[in-house]
């Protein structure tokens, strides 16, 4: 498969029978908001247009909408001469961010042409600085509001984690950022130990008792404030947007190197929802997890070297990004 080529989600079409949206989220330096703008305006068409202070918007473009601003926790603080410096000081370590609207898969292609032109503007990613913090997110439509396309998903991306992690590293100046976290030994434990028969309210209060934070790989919690806001309102005081969508948080964007694609890193979702489907390779994996796993895990590379084993043995691997 071309490394740029977007496999298809094993159930494409969500509960309305259209095909499932992706909202995308890129973070990059070396670049202004203006310019990148510009950039996908010449790339996608559409007109450019300057909002309040660092926000620029794409409105019209083959793929919709875009917005481009500086990185939402400087955007959001109160305007100042302190703040206004502190980002003159800090542009080429603070982020800027592109975000689309949900894409029909078909519209990929063309987000992966805007990449290209962006990299070849002088877009820097992760690996380019230390203090580099960029990610790229997905957020991925539900294929339906029952319980199982849910949790089925989110057991998948638990027991393959480790795996996923070692078989696409992360860049290692991100690793000491608190996003990079995975999810607690007992979350683990406890997800399977409930089964496939938990609750959506029951599996709410399991999540957020060991992942009150938006900072995990795999961010449950629009979809749970989606589906159970007034639980939801009761279990954390911070307010989280609520979307029917898989927020996957991938810790790096590489857009400066010439190999890297988005593609590969959409690659990732489509395995996990692959596993998801199927029960008799979660079962294994689950079985397989409990044997391989004390009370604490200190070493993860074990179990996602055993993990890997038994997920080929069902012809799924890492080989395909």
């Amino acid at each position: 498969m071309p490394p740029d080529a977007f496999t298809a989600l094993p159930t494409p079409n969500g509960p309305d029978g259209a095909p499932r949206r992706i909202g995308v989220e890129i973070e990059m330096s070396g670049i202004s908001e203006g310019r990148a703008a510009r950039i996908a305006r010449d790339v996608l068409g559409g007109e450019v247009a300057q909002g309040e202070d660092t926000l620029w918007t794409v409105r019209n473009s083959e793929i919709g909408d875009l917005d481009i601003y500086l990185d939402a926790s400087f955007r959001k603080a109160e305007k100042s001469a302190l703040r206004d410096a502190a980002i003159r000081i800090g542009r080429e370590v603070i982020p800027i961010e592109l975000v689309t609207g949900p894409l029909l898969p078909k519209d990929l292609p063309r987000l992966e042409d805007l990449v290209r032109a962006l990299r070849e503007a002088g877009a820097l990613g992760s690996s380019a600085g230390l203090f580099f913090g960029f990610g790229i997110h997905f957020n991925i439509e539900l294929a339906s509001e029952n319980v199982s396309d849910i949790r089925d998903p989110l057991m998948a991306y638990a027991l393959i984690e480790d795996w996923m992690r070692a078989t696409y590293p992360i860049d290692e100046t991100r690793r000491v950022l608190p996003f990079t976290a995975p999810y607690p030994t007992e979350f683990v434990r406890e997800l399977i130990g409930a089964g496939r028969d938990i609750s959506l309210s029951d599996l709410a209060h399991l999540y957020v008792a060991h992942n009150a934070t938006r900072n995990r790989g795999l961010d449950m919690l629009p979809i749970l404030t989606h589906r159970l806001p007034d639980l939801m309102e009761r279990l954390l005081p911070s307010a989280t947007s609520a979307r029917p969508t898989f927020h996957f948080r991938l810790p790096d964007c590489r857009i400066d190197e010439p190999d890297w694609t988005l593609a590969q890193e959409w690659e990732r979702w489509v395995i996990v929802e692959q596993v998801a489907q199927n029960h008799e390779l979660v079962d294994r994996l689950s079985a397989a997890w409990l044997d391989d796993h004390g009370t604490i895990t200190l070493i993860r590379q074990g179990w996602a070297t055993r993990a890997a084993e038994i997920m080929q043995n069902y012809g799924i691997s890492g080989s395909a990004a």
